[in-house]
């Protein structure tokens, strides 16, 4: 069955002040090593956002199809590429996720018939932004956005979400705290 991967970098960054996507990390920038680990277990992988913007990376860059409304519109333009039927959907601001619980989120996907599977770390945060979306989810997050419903959380509980359970914390890095605090821990 064919996997696509996707980094969402459409975000405005407020909190951090500057792109996170283009954040220092390991031997480049954040989003390389994100879709590194993308590319680890997925059939393709794209970044979706401004393609101006992210142009200078060696991935391909899918647009927003509405601009400005959050995640939602990231993964409806993700699944609207039509690049597979299962796809990895994975913000750029989580840097300490594994690919070997991006491969299981993969792999429970493809065995089971559910339409999203979710990850839930191990303090119990479900993470809509690191999780596979079969491309039947496509429907049901049009309309979400149409209506103006933009909270994930709710959609992926229309969607019935299958969550899997990963025995670390999965972090969103939003503020310069939080990234300094990640690059003390990893000895940056």
């Amino acid at each position: 069955m064919l996997t696509a991967g996707f980094v969402l970098v459409g975000g405005q960054s407020r909190r951090m002040g500057r792109d996170k996507a283009l954040l220092p990390w390991n031997s480049g920038v954040l989003v390389e090593d994100i879709a590194g680990k993308l590319s680890a277990v997925a059939d393709s992988v794209a970044l979706v956002g401004d393609p101006a913007r992210y142009a200078h990376l060696n991935y391909p860059c899918i647009p927003d199809l509405r601009t400005g409304l959050g995640p939602l519109s990231g993964i409806e333009a993700a699944l609207d590429s039509a690049r597979a039927e299962l796809n990895l959907i994975l913000a750029c601001d989580m840097p300490e996720v594994e690919a070997a619980h991006l491969r299981r989120l993969l792999c429970v996907a493809v065995g089971s018939g559910e339409d999203c599977i979710m990850s839930q770390d191990v303090s119990g945060v479900t993470h809509p932004l690191c999780a596979v979306y079969r491309s039947t989810c496509l429907p049901v997050i049009r309309k979400a956005l149409d209506e103006g419903r933009l909270k994930l959380n709710i959609v992926v509980e229309e969607l019935q979400a299958k969550v899997i359970s990963v025995a670390s914390p999965i972090c969103n890095i939003n503020t310069v705290e939080e990234w300094n605090a990640l690059r003390s821990a990893d000895g940056y």
